[in-house]
């Protein structure tokens, strides 16, 4: 079977895009190689990759979990199954946490729910002058984040536990995190590859819930661990700015804030103390 016959077969299963990109991995292919010599042939073992790769994209896992990485703000992230996939609407809290930092010298920041480290590790590279803890109840996820910082030279502290527990007696100045906030009956967790990624970092998992127990958790501790002045920046679903700003007010924060991502639908909410 040549690339031609190959990408060809693959097109009739899954998204063009998509059978390309998962070629050019099973093979070490280039786009390139692609248009310049389709008649390549794709040998042992890369064929049966391929077509296996092809039928559990054809099912609907995602991409990249086939292909073990994902690409978030210009840099290759590890992937796997105990992690969610990098998504660009995460970028605005980075942003919004960069901006935040940008007028202290060395400030302390803490990640909860850090996953596979893309905002940690992405805050670390982006502002070297902080000192940068990221917490995350998996042990598998913190895995895969320690991998990431590793392989991208980024300072990170890496502490595995539930939420606040790992830096009991520790103030910040700046906490992020992006926590689960789908609600357990919410109909999207059945699409788009959702069904794939870890259930335990999409929801609260709490039946009848509205997906927001894990931030009214965030934002009820957070003061504690907060040096004054310091703030709260988090994630959320494109509903929920209204209760997020309700909280962080109720908890005593100040300048509650909601703040749209590139798509304009609102995404992190935050305050100060």
């Amino acid at each position: 079977m040549t690339l031609f016959e190959a990408l060809t077969a693959a097109k009739q299963k899954i998204d063009r895009l998509d059978a390309r990109l998962l070629l050019q991995y099973a093979t070490g292919c280039t786009h390139t190689d692609l248009l310049a010599r389709p008649e390549t042939l794709v040998i042992e073992p890369a064929r049966a990759q391929f077509a296996e790769w092809v039928d559990r994209r054809a099912a609907g896992e995602p991409l990249a979990y086939l292909v073990g990485e994902a690409e978030f703000r210009g840099r290759v992230f590890q992937v796997s199954p105990a992690v969610l996939i990098p998504r660009p609407e995460t970028e605005v809290l980075i942003d919004l946490a960069v901006e935040n930092l940008s007028a202290l010298p060395s400030p302390k920041v803490l990640d909860l729910g850090t996953g596979s480290g893309i905002v940690a590790i992405s805050l670390a590279l982006e502002y070297p002058a902080a000192e940068m803890v990221a917490v995350d109840v998996s042990k598998d996820a913190i895995f895969v984040a320690r991998n990431n910082a590793g392989r991208l030279a980024a300072k990170v502290d890496f502490r595995q536990g539930d939420w606040f527990a790992p830096v009991i007696g520790e103030r910040f100045d700046l906490i992020v995190s992006n926590p689960p906030y789908i609600a357990e009956g919410d109909p999207h967790l059945e699409l788009n590859g959702l069904p794939f990624e870890p259930r335990l970092a999409l929801t609260d998992q709490e039946p009848s819930g509205d997906g927001l127990a894990c931030i009214r958790h965030i934002v009820a501790h957070a003061a504690a661990h907060l040096k004054p002045g310091g703030w709260l920046l988090f994630e959320h679903g494109y509903d929920q700015g209204p209760a997020s700003r309700n909280l962080l007010t109720a908890a005593g924060f100040k300048a509650a804030f909601t703040h749209p991502d590139l798509a304009g639908i609102a995404r992190v909410s935050g305050a100060y103390l």
